[in-house]
C-alpha cells in the first residue's frame, strides 16, 4: 500500500506502485491474461543418446543472469517418440522453473534455432496472448533483478526450489503503454548484449592465439629474433623450491579483519584464471607463519589440494603491491625460483598442456586430490638461457595484458548494462 508520505516524494510524471516508481502512463500489472506458460514434457531417459537430431533442453541451457547457453560436449540428445507441440522454434521464450544450480530459478532464454531443441519438463514455454506485449521486453523483465527476487520469494521446496506458471504469471511487472516502447527497450539491451558477445568472442580468440604462441615459444619450436643455441631439460627442483602453506587452527588462528598480529592469507579461491584475486581474504595469526612462508614478488602460488581434480595445480603469480604482507594456506604451495630461472617464464610453463597432463597423471586413480611439494619439483621442462626466458615471458605477458584489458572492458559493459536495465525497465529513462 502506498502511503501519502511516500507518494509526496515521487517526482512529477511518475507514480509509486507495488513494483516501485514508474511513469504515470505505465502499468504495474501481473501477466495473467497477457501471457500463458506451458509446462514441458517428461522425455524418457531410455531414449537419451550421445548424438542425434533432437537436443534435450534442460535448466543447464540457461545462464544465471539469463540467456541461452550452448552445452557443447555435455549436450544430451533424444531419439524416441516425439509428442506434438514439444519441439521448440527459434525465438521461443523459455524459463527455468527448477533451480538445478544456484541462481538458475526463473532464468529466461530465447531459443536460437528451430526444430532441434525439445520443450522438456522443468521448463516453461511462454506464449504472449496480448498484441500489445513484446516477447523481447518480457524476456528482459524475466531476467531483471526485481522479478527474479520475486520468483525466489514465491518458490517452494527445501533442497531444490521450484516455481510454477501460475506463480510466475502472478508476479506484477512494470509495463510501458505501447509495444513500440517495449521493443525499443528490448533493442537497446540486445545491442548491448551483442557488444558483450563481440568482446567475449575477441577474448576467446586472443586466448587461443596466446595458447598457440605458448606452445611454440615454450618448447623452442619458434625462436625469438636474436636467440639461438640448445635448450636443457631441467627439473623444477633444480631451478627453485616448492614450499607448503601455513597450517593453522581455524577457531584460534583466523580473523576476519587485519590486526597488528595477523598476515593476509591467500587460499585456492584467491586464484582465478591465473590471476591473484584479493577478494574474500582471511587473516592468520603471524606466529603461525615462518619467514619463508611470507610471499615475495613473483612467487608462483599453486593449488595443491581441492575437491575437484580440475582445480588442483592451478597457479597464479604473486604481483601484489599494496604494502601488506601475505602468506598462503595449508592446501596451497608456493614455487620460488632461483637466479637461473625467470619466474615469468616458469609461470607460463604452469599454463601449458604438458603441466596439466602431468598433474592429471599424478592424480589418476586416486581418490585424494593432493599434491606434494616434491611432485612439483619433479616436473621436467626444457629451459633456454635466462635472457631468452625473459624475452619469452615479456611477449606472453604483453598478450596477457591485452586480454586483461579486454576483460575489463567487457566487465565494464556488463555493469553498464545492469544500470541500463534498472533505468529502462522502470521508466526512469524513456526512449519514446
Amino acid at each position: 500500500m502506498v502511503t501519502t508520505a511516500q507518494a509526496m516524494k515521487v517526482k512529477a510524471g511518475y507514480k509509486l506502485t507495488e513494483v516501485g516508481v514508474i511513469p504515470e502512463d505505465w502499468k504495474a500489472t501481473p501477466l495473467i491474461g497477457l501471457a500463458a506458460i506451458q509446462h514441458g514434457y517428461g522425455f524418457q531417459s531410455q531414449y537419451f543418446k550421445p548424438f542425434g537430431k533432437y537436443r534435450l533442453t534442460t535448466p543447464g541451457h540457461f545462464y544465471e543472469t539469463g540467456g541461452f547457453r550452448d552445452m557443447g560436449e555435455k549436450q544430451k540428445f533424444y531419439e524416441g517418440p516425439l509428442p506434438e507441440g514439444y519441439l521448440l522454434s527459434e525465438g521461443d521464450l523459455i524459463v527455468a522453473m527448477t533451480e538445478q544450480a544456484d541462481g538458475l530459478l526463473g532464468s529466461a532464454a530465447i531459443v536460437p534455432i528451430s526444430n532441434t531443441y525439445l520443450h522438456n519438463q522443468r521448463l516453461g514455454k511462454v506464449k504472449v496472448l496480448s498484441p500489445n506485449l513484446s516477447t523481447g521486453f518480457l524476456y528482459r523483465v524475466f531476467n531483471s533483478n526485481s522479478y527474479r527476487t520475486k520468483v525466489r520469494e514465491t518458490a517452494v521446496g527445501t533442497k531444490v526450489k521450484h516455481t510454477s506458471p501460475s506463480k510466475l504469471l502472478n508476479i506484477p511487472i512494470p509495463l510501458p503503454p505501447s509495444k513500440a516502447e517495449q521493443e525499443a527497450i528490448s533493442t537497446v539491451l540486445s545491442d548491448t548484449d551483442a557488444l558483450i558477445e563481440c568482446l567475449e568472442n575477441l577474448i576467446a580468440k586472443k586466448r587461443a592465439i596466446k595458447q598457440a604462441t605458448m606452445q611454440q615459444l615454450l618448447t623452442g619450436k619458434v625462436r625469438l629474433p636474436g636467440f639461438s643455441g640448445g635448450w636443457k631439460t631441467t627439473k623444477l627442483g633444480d631451478i627453485g623450491i616448492c614450499l607448503r602453506g601455513v597450517s593453522y587452527n581455524g577457531d584460534n588462528d583466523l580473523s576476519l579483519y587485519d590486526t597488528n598480529n595477523t598476515i593476509r592469507l591467500l587460499r585456492s579461491n584467491n586464484i582465478q584464471n591465473t590471476h591473484i584475486i584479493k577478494s574474500d581474504l582471511q587473516f592468520v595469526t603471524s606466529a603461525r607463519v615462518s619467514i619463508q612462508q611470507v610471499l615475495q614478488e613473483n612467487d608462483i602460488l599453486i593449488c595443491m589440494a581441492n575437491g575437484s581434480k580440475e582445480l588442483v595445480g592451478k597457479a597464479g603469480i604473486f604481483r601484489v603491491d599494496d604494502h601488506y604482507s601475505y602468506t598462503f594456506g595449508a592446501f596451497m604451495g608456493c614455487f620460488r625460483t632461483n637466479w637461473v630461472a625467470h619466474p615469468g617464464f616458469v609461470f607460463f610453463l604452469f599454463q601449458t598442456n604438458r603441466y596439466r597432463n602431468y598433474i592429471a597423471n599424478l592424480l589418476a586413480g586416486s581418490s585424494i586430490n593432493n599434491l606434494k611439494p616434491s611432485d612439483i619439483e619433479s616436473i621436467n621442462f626444457p629451459f633456454p638461457k635466462f635472457e631468452e626466458q625473459q624475452a619469452i615471458a615479456i611477449v606472453l605477458s604483453d598478450m596477457d595484458a591485452e586480454i586483461t584489458a579486454l576483460e575489463r572492458k567487457r566487465d565494464k559493459v556488463r555493469a553498464l548494462k545492469q544500470g541500463m536495465m534498472q533505468e529502462l525497465l522502470t521508466g526512469k529513462t524513456r526512449l519514446l
